[in-house]
């Protein structure tokens, strides 16, 4: 009789060897799911630049990047009661535990248990679950999804429901749920509101289309890229700001044209002069 125990998985996998080093297709052995965790059949799968910082980096190799993810439960681990075979899940780089301070407050999602790891190791046991010919492979935000199979913590996954088109929504991962989130539940953009978005990647449209949904009147995107300019028209940007078409500091413009400042500023690029900017770009009264 054929055991039910999940077994080692022998899949392709994309792996860094090293910092800035081509990333290689190799022969990977994914390890079962230990108690609280689940094993998913990645079918898809996106790049965000988070993964190409740290690829840049002198961070922990040999590695699997990806952290935005859509794919099917292949199987559960010991205690997994949210799960079960055959679910359609998103992978979440940052997790829920639902027992630390941060998850029980409601005013943040950093939990203190299923949080950004940085060794590369699973939260649980701090142990791998990827070898290449023996050899550990480091995990990358507890997702490691640039993999035909990965283990991820339980409270890392959301189920979604099975006619969801899982090779369109592996974005809801990380950037547009970041972006979207933003503007819907942080700041709390407002009808008819004046919204600029500094950075107009998939962060930037993400938080444009929260804008739109809440119904600011003015979203204005800033960018010194002429082709995103022109995209994110479609995304609800309203107008369009080229910091290179201005001789005058972008806040200067920013001011000029909105009539004192923004109601909303959001900075969607990672900079922490950006941060200033934009923080800049804001009119004085208190929203």
């Amino acid at each position: 009789m054929a055991s039910t125990t999940p077994q080692v998985i022998t899949c392709k996998g994309a792996v860094a060897w090293g910092a800035g080093e081509a990333l290689v297709i190799e022969e990977v052995e994914v390890s079962p799911p230990q108690p609280l965790e689940i094993r998913i059949k990645v079918v898809s799968t996106s790049l965000c630049r988070s993964d190409l910082s740290a690829w840049e980096s002198h961070a922990i190799f040999p590695r699997i990047f990806g952290h935005e993810a859509s794919g099917v439960v292949e199987s559960v681990g010991q205690g997994v009661t949210e799960f079960k075979e055959g679910d359609h899940v998103l992978t979440v780089f940052i997790g829920e535990c639902m027992s630390c301070r941060p998850c029980k407050s409601g005013k943040s999602n950093i939990c203190q248990v299923l949080g950004l790891e940085r060794k590369g190791l699973m939260h649980s046991d701090q142990k791998t679950r990827f070898t290449v010919k023996g050899k550990p492979v480091y995990h990358y935000c507890g997702v490691s999804s640039f993999s035909e199979y990965t283990v991820v913590h339980s409270g890392c996954a959301v189920k979604v429901g099975p006619h969801v088109p899982l090779e369109k929504i592996c974005l809801l991962s990380c950037g547009v749920a970041a972006g979207l989130g933003a503007a819907w539940n942080v700041a709390d953009v407002t009808k008819g509101s004046t919204v600029v978005i500094f950075g107009l990647g998939t962060v930037g449209l993400s938080v444009a289309q929260g804008a739109k949904l809440r119904g600011a009147s003015r979203i204005i995107g800033v960018d010194n890229n002429p082709q995103k300019c022109e995209n994110a028209k479609s995304f609800g940007i309203t107008e369009v700001v080229d910091p290179n078409l201005y001789k005058e500091p972008i806040v200067q413009v920013i001011k000029r044209i909105t009539d004192g400042g923004a109601d909303f500023c959001f900075e969607c690029v990672g900079d922490t002069d950006m941060i200033t900017t934009a923080l800049q770009s804001c009119c004085d009264e208190e929203h």
